[in-house]
């Protein structure tokens, strides 16, 4: 009996002890920030996706006469009794490479522009000087007092 507990108590030790890692682990800000950035993302890609199937290639399928580039595709095998048809449906990858291609471009841009930015506010910080201590100011108005008393004597 007294190992079986012994057995128990290691376990549960072990087990808090994991489960605080754990915590500790998902709690880091790296971790949050990753998170928040993958919904984010997901959202930012849906509306992208949005933008290029709604907007944009409505109007690219009526510059080349009126096409859905979703509904391109090549029957490979009829349907028959025994199986269903084969499709080949390479206007949905057209759609995906349109989808991809955008997306990647919007993304580089709105990494170009947070990095200008950013440069520019790093800029900004280090063209404006730090305010002086105080403890600076009071010594350089002894040290010209000084000055100008030993010039009068």
């Amino acid at each position: 009996m007294k190992i079986s507990e012994q057995v128990l108590k290691n376990a549960a030790g072990k087990g808090t002890s994991f489960l605080k890692e754990f915590r500790d682990f998902a709690m880091k800000g790296n971790v949050v920030d990753m998170a928040v950035g993958v919904v984010i993302g997901t959202a930012f890609g849906k509306i992208v996706s949005s933008l290029v199937s709604d907007v944009i290639m409505p109007v690219i399928g009526m510059l080349v006469g009126n096409t859905d580039f979703k509904a391109l595709s090549i029957t490979l095998q009829e349907k028959t009794a025994d199986h269903d048809a084969v499709i080949l449906s390479y206007g949905a990858f057209i759609q995906t490479v349109f989808d991809f291609i955008i997306i990647a471009f919007a993304i580089f841009a709105t990494v170009k522009v947070l990095t200008k930015v950013k440069n520019t506010l790093i800029a900004e910080k280090a063209a404006v000087p730090p305010a002086p201590d105080p403890k600076e100011e009071l010594l350089k108005e002894i040290r010209d007092l000084l000055k100008d008393q030993q010039q009068k004597n």
